[in-house]
């Protein structure tokens, strides 16, 4: 079986990406696998991809790069235009363009595939508006179903009953999807994302530091966090926190970092390829996200023995975390209940030891084996 999987841009980093990265390199062991990036802005992927993945782009943003000829002044003047294929609504907006627009229906019109795995709202309505008959087409959903804006949730009821299969992160948005598709034959799963098996470090408990790591952009919370974390070393001024990760307000949560006098405690570390070496350097993981589609570094966290203390936001955190068990959640929105959480599992030494212990069996669950292994059975029942 030939698979295709289409991802907006995977040269970059975040969990869309490792997971995506992760399930092609898993399925490659048994089918065809490609991973098809809208975009490209560097020579090689951030995160490591199997040998037996292809990997293609269709928009080359890299500094000198050229448009095959007889596109070249096509794409030069369409690249300067708003697309208006993808409603302006859908997160990503402003990296489309209307040369973007022209290339993706023309690759999704000509594609060849059995299976088309599109992965976020503004491609899985391309999919279902240009992709080929005989393609079986499925849209992953790694947003909450709420987090949609009203206008871009009226595209996705329109273009969705199209499609062959909505597959969602947590239960809770199968629920969501399946009201909302009624009678449309679209079918409906719930598939966590997955985690690479082999040995990974582990975490020995004993430095004190709290790592946090993602896009740094609004919707991770992370000036919530800085608010928190100026309250927990008021207390405790020898832990330190870690933020890993890169993005347009890298330069405000400085500042605001700046602003608390968090400079001795708060370090902003970049991008890292090796999140799971760096998560077994920490004792706590926080996840301060306004919301989440699941959740990829809390089982990240919890496969290197580190239990996570999270908003309890809409919607992966709650289906992943056992609060009280391997992790603790706090009320969403709440600044003082996440820095108190923080202090909790910071002072119950014997807690949060236990916590990393149970962690580990938590994670189990979500082995990229059994996670391809649900892909398959969707795949079979879709392809049958």
């Amino acid at each position: 079986m030939k698979v295709s999987y289409l991802i907006l841009n995977a040269y970059g980093m975040g969990g869309t990406i490792r997971a995506t990265f992760d399930l092609a390199t898993e399925m490659s062991e048994r089918h065809d696998v490609e991973v098809i990036s809208v975009f490209q802005h560097a020579d090689r992927p951030f995160l490591p991809l199997g040998e037996k993945v292809r990997l293609r782009s269709l928009v080359d943003l890299r500094p000198g790069a050229r448009v095959r000829w007889p596109y070249t002044k096509r794409a030069e003047r369409l690249s300067a235009m708003e697309s208006t294929l993808v409603h302006p609504e859908e997160r990503a907006y402003p990296s489309f363009t209307a040369w973007s627009d022209e290339v993706l229906r023309r690759e999704l019109r000509r594609l060849r595939t059995d299976v088309l795995v599109t992965t976020r709202a503004g491609l899985n309505i391309m999919a279902a508006r240009f992709a080929r008959r005989g393609v079986v087409r499925i849209a992953q959903e790694h947003l909450h179903f709420e987090a949609h804006k009203p206008g871009i949730f009226e595209e996705i009821r329109q273009w969705y009953p199209r499609l062959d299969a909505v597959v969602t992160l947590t239960e809770a948005d199968e629920r969501d999807y399946r009201a909302m598709l009624g009678q449309a034959g679209t079918r409906v799963y719930t598939i966590g994302n997955g985690l690479a098996g082999g040995a990974r470090p582990r975490s020995k408990q004993d430095n004190r530091i709290v790592l946090a790591a993602g896009r740094l952009v609004p919707v991770k919370g992370y000036d919530r966090l800085l608010k928190a974390f100026a309250q927990v070393i008021t207390k405790r001024p020898d832990w330190k926190l870690r933020i890993y990760g890169e993005g347009r307000i890298a330069d405000k949560l400085m500042k605001t970092s700046v602003k608390l006098r968090l400079h001795n405690n708060v370090m902003f570390m970049g991008p890292t390829d090796d999140i799971e070496g760096e998560l077994a350097k920490a004792s706590i993981h926080a996840v301060s996200s306004r919301f989440e589609g699941f959740g990829m570094t809390i089982i990240e966290a919890f496969a290197c023995g580190v239990p996570v203390v999270s908003f309890d936001c809409p919607r992966g955190p709650r289906e992943i975390i056992t609060s009280g068990h391997d992790g603790l959640l706090v009320p969403p929105d709440d600044v003082d209940a996440l820095a108190e959480g923080l202090l909790e599992m910071i002072d119950d030494e014997e807690g949060r030891l236990r916590m990393a212990a149970n962690a580990l069996r938590t994670v189990e669950k979500y082995d990229i084996s059994t996670i391809s292994a649900r892909w398959e059975r969707a795949f079979a029942d879709l392809t049958r």
